[in-house]
């Protein structure tokens, strides 16, 4: 009698389960170059901010632009519900956690208003900041057109889970191929962890993609829908399509690893892996310029059914400055991240993002823990 078949499990890797191994010659860091190219606009450092309410503001957006990075806005959230968030951020924060999700949901509730669209784009192009929107996939056709008339940059079109080919009980559902053509400005998409399905969105014609279905510190998509691949070798699949894809085509469409960063070493692991730049939300939300007040919470918090994440206490760190450029004062990790990626790019040889994509990376679970006990009982000097 034959046996029946199995389902056969993947491998898959996480940051603390891998480590990048040093290359065979070294470059002095201030040689390297770590600038990133989204269509057509050019950041110096490969860092974004993640588009929530506790992240991005107007005045972190052209913070963040000064500073060389560029910050996402949501425009499905607080900013274009309320002209005056200023108090409602300071509720959000008072509000204890048992009530928070709740309070979240009662908020959220509040229609966006479409003048208030314009007016925090308006907001950031007055600060001399590239604009970079947010809006997910059910209000994108409505939206877009109405950030990009005000000065919209670029806009990111954001859901848990995105594709190509969607099925709904919509006459005419979201066909990017449609959205580049009347909307004219680069357009990224996520989420995604697979090579299929970031071939077929760049055949799309979009602009970049976004890596990473439920690794945020705020999101509990894992926990609630038990959906999600490891961010490492998500970034390794979605890198080998969007390789392919240059090969085939001759244009280049970077990927973004979204969510899961900590620290310098995560960062350097995920452009290794393959990302051209990565985005951040909760290292920027404890930032002292971030409008959370020390909390942050994901996007999908204030569903009003099913919410996938939560309202969690970061603390306000440092400045934006010393969390992207420093100067670090702590051990761990959490400060000039910029400066980690130039350093590390010099241990492996690499002059640019893309060298640094053939580093050697290898599967090391004992990476943080060889010789750390000291650290790890928190003995140390």
């Amino acid at each position: 009698m034959p046996y029946p078949r199995f389902k056969e499990l993947k491998p898959a890797y996480g940051f603390d389960d891998v480590a990048i191994a040093p290359g065979r010659i070294t470059v002095n860091p201030e040689m390297v170059d770590i600038s990133v190219k989204i269509e057509g606009v050019k950041l110096p450092v490969p860092f974004l901010a993640s588009a929530m309410d506790a992240v991005v503001s107007p005045g972190f957006a052209v913070k963040m632009h000064d500073l060389g990075g560029l910050a996402v806005l949501n425009l499905d959230g607080l900013q274009t519900r309320y002209e005056d968030t200023e108090h409602l951020f300071m509720e959000i924060a008072e509000t204890p956690q048992d009530k928070a999700t709740a309070f979240l949901q009662k908020v959220y509730a509040t229609p966006v208003r479409e003048e208030l669209i314009g007016l925090r784009v308006q907001q950031i192009k007055k600060g001399g900041a590239t604009c970079a929107v947010s809006v997910i996939p059910a209000n994108t056709k409505r939206v877009a057109p109405v950030a990009v008339e005000a000065g919209a940059d670029l806009v990111f079109v954001q859901s848990t889970v995105t594709t190509a080919r969607h099925v709904s009980k919509s006459v005419r559902g979201l066909i990017f191929s449609e959205l580049r053509q009347n909307v004219k400005a680069p357009i990224v998409v996520g989420n995604t962890v697979s090579y299929d399905v970031t071939i077929e969105l760049m055949e799309q014609g979009v602009s970049g993609v976004l890596v990473g279905v439920g690794p945020g510190a705020a999101c509990t998509s894992r926990e609630v829908l038990g959906i999600g691949v490891p961010q490492v070798t998500a970034t390794i699949d979605c890198a080998a399509a969007r390789d392919e894809y240059f090969r085939r085509t001759g244009r280049y469409v970077p990927i973004i690893t979204d969510g899961g960063l900590r620290t310098g070493g995560d960062v350097c692991k995920a452009i290794v892996a393959g990302a051209d730049a990565v985005m951040l939300g909760t290292p920027f939300a404890q930032a002292e310029e971030a409008p959370g007040r020390g909390y942050n919470w994901g996007m999908a918090t204030p569903h009003d059914s099913l919410p996938r994440g939560t309202r969690i206490k970061v603390g306000t760190k440092a400045p934006l400055k010393t969390i992207l450029h420093g100067p670090s004062h702590l051990t761990d990790g959490t400060q000039n991240l910029a400066g980690a990626v130039k350093i590390s790019m010099g241990m492996v040889g690499a002059m640019n993002l893309t060298e640094m994509h053939d580093a050697e990376m290898i599967i090391a679970p004992s990476i943080k823990t060889e010789g750390k006990i000291f650290q790890m009982r928190g003995l140390g000097s």
